[in-house]
């Protein structure tokens, strides 16, 4: 266990894990009035130049966006799926940090200032403060009178904790529950996060399960003076959650500050470094921020194209692959949207005749049923009906929304959902960048549309970010104008369930991941934008589609 003063203390030895309990970061009490809180400030040493101290009565605001804006970049805290390798399986688990100290140690705004410096795109904030169980109804009118002790081991849903953290770990989107601390009650409506490079979890308890600690490549303590801990408790249950000093220090003296002793305190032996002073320790903060990169850089959290290019070549088109029947009439259209030459309004006429085409083909693929009904004249006609649920359309933004007016015109009533990919320039590793899908997909039968595929790359996100919705793979249908061989091996070697429907496979795709012939880059020539300076034919803002 390493300490970081001040300037930075030399390092500690590290004991044998520590299988304790921890407890909460909560009080609980009446109101009163708020000029107690405002008597307090004078207490509490700068923390921070310009940094407001963090409000909130939920443990997750549901309608606070999440995203941390520096002066750098705007960093996405609720994750997104990180990239899976050709064979459609993650290449690395992310790195866990668990952040632990008692409460009101600072905790939260180390692992916002962590974040910060770390400056990537892709982070997850996991805290424990959303994991406290359901009370029942005695032990809601304990905590009503200050009498609940939530900072108790046996206050947290460790089983809920390990298995969501597990699954964040290893790509998957995962729903959290959100905690009302004035009503001591989880919210109906649960937050989707995702995995990410980097997830930093935070609490009083993060050290206090043997497993939990298994799931965290670094521990960091934050040490904080006990009565600056008091102090802020105090301003934050005062004029944040309504609450009176009497109950907030009645609470602390019978809950918190024992529990800091018996199950807090123990966990700084298991940590690899202590952070002395909390956010007001830079040269701790800037030392952990270099070890994280080390470990990010060792891992390689990249997108290996090469790797995709070249892992199915020589192999037959992939049995799940129907190609609408390439008639005169088929042809022809190619031909008018392939030539350089076709107007922008000629484009945009055919490229819609081929989509109505292509939807319609597609829909042959869905499951029917035998049935009976009668017709006007009485008689009974043996027919079919479609045996799902629902079907959904996700249009692969922005040309697979052009897709849109086809699939709503041959289906009433369809549900439409949207996604953004595009490549980091740095890493040519294709990211998640805007997610909408409509509640409850995982029933339904999923038309995923993009224009146009030429790797796979953004395609294979796309179903996964489908998958860890629990869509399952053989109800996945994925449209696309024109593909190259590449990406449709590509797609099909990872998603074996998943059918591949289009207008026409071109054989070769070139250095630069283009397809050839190709049709050029769609959305361009559809939405009559400039081309991008190195004429892609990819939608996803380079992305290898």
């Amino acid at each position: 266990m390493a300490a970081l003063p001040a300037s930075a203390e030399a390092p500690r030895p590290v004991p044998p894990p520590l299988a304790a309990g921890d407890g909460p970061d909560r009080l609980e009490g009446k109101s009163e009035d708020r000029s107690n809180a405002e008597s307090l400030d004078r207490l509490l040493p700068p923390v921070g130049a310009g940094r407001s101290p963090r409000k909130r009565t939920t443990s997750q605001c549901k309608s606070e966006p999440p995203l941390l804006r520096t002066s750098k970049r705007t960093i996405y805290t609720a994750g997104r799926p990180p990239w899976y390798n050709e064979h459609g399986t993650q290449s690395k688990e992310a790195f866990a940090i668990g952040l632990g100290g008692g409460s009101a140690s600072g905790k939260t705004t180390v692992a916002r200032m962590i974040i910060e410096a770390l400056d990537v795109p892709w982070v997850v904030l996991l805290s424990m403060d959303s994991f406290y169980k359901v009370l029942t109804r005695q032990q809601q009118e304990q905590a009503a009178h200050n009498n609940f002790n939530f900072d108790h081991p046996d206050a947290f849903d460790f089983d809920l904790i390990i298995s969501t953290l597990k699954k964040l770990k290893q790509g998957k989107s995962v729903k959290v529950p959100i905690y009302d601390f004035t009503t001591h009650s989880r919210k109906k409506d649960w937050k989707t996060l995702y995995g990410a490079n980097v997830i930093i979890f935070e609490g009083i308890m993060a050290f206090a399960d043997k497993t939990l600690l298994e799931l965290l490549d670094m521990k960091i303590f934050v040490d904080t003076d006990s009565d600056i801990r008091l102090v802020r408790r105090l301003r934050r249950d005062i004029s944040e959650r309504g609450r009176d000093i009497e109950g907030v220090i009645k609470q602390y003296n019978k809950f918190v500050k024992p529990a800091f002793d018996q199950y807090i305190q123990p966990t700084m032996r298991v940590a690899d470094i202590v952070v002395p002073r909390g956010s007001g320790n830079t040269v701790a903060i800037d030392l952990i921020v270099q070890h994280v990169h080390s470990q990010l850089e060792e891992r390689k959290l990249r997108w290996d194209l090469a790797a995709l290019a070249s892992a199915h070549q020589c192999h037959p088109l992939p049995r799940t692959l129907s190609v609408l029947k390439s008639t005169p009439q088929v042809r022809g259209m190619h031909t008018i949207i392939r030539d350089r030459e076709t107007s922008r309004d000629e484009f945009i006429f055919y490229s819609k005749r081929l989509m109505r085409l292509l939807i319609e083909h597609a829909l042959s693929f869905l499951p029917f049923q035998d049935c009976v009904v009668q017709t006007p004249q009485g008689q009974d006609y043996s027919g079919k009906c479609y045996a799902g649920k629902q079907i959904t359309g996700v249009s692969i933004l922005r040309a697979g929304e052009t897709m849109e007016p086809a699939l709503r015109a041959v289906c009433k009533d369809v549900r439409i959902g949207t996604i953004l990919i595009q490549t980091n320039q740095l890493t040519g590793e294709p990211e998640l960048h805007y997610l909408r899908l409509p509640k409850d997909i995982s029933d339904d039968h999923v038309i995923l549309m993009d224009c146009t595929v030429s790797t796979g790359a953004a395609a294979m996100m796309a179903v996964r970010v489908l998958l860890d919705h629990d869509v399952p793979e053989d109800k996945i249908f994925l449209l696309s104008l024109l593909m190259a061989e590449m990406g449709v091996h590509s797609v099909a070697y990872a998603f074996p369930r998943v059918r591949i429907i289009t207008t026409a496979v071109d054989k070769r795709v070139n250095d630069l991941f283009r397809i050839i012939p190709g049709i050029g880059n769609f959305g361009d020539r559809y939405f009559g934008t400039d081309a991008v300076p190195d004429g892609s034919d990819e939608e996803e803002g380079g992305s290898a589609g």
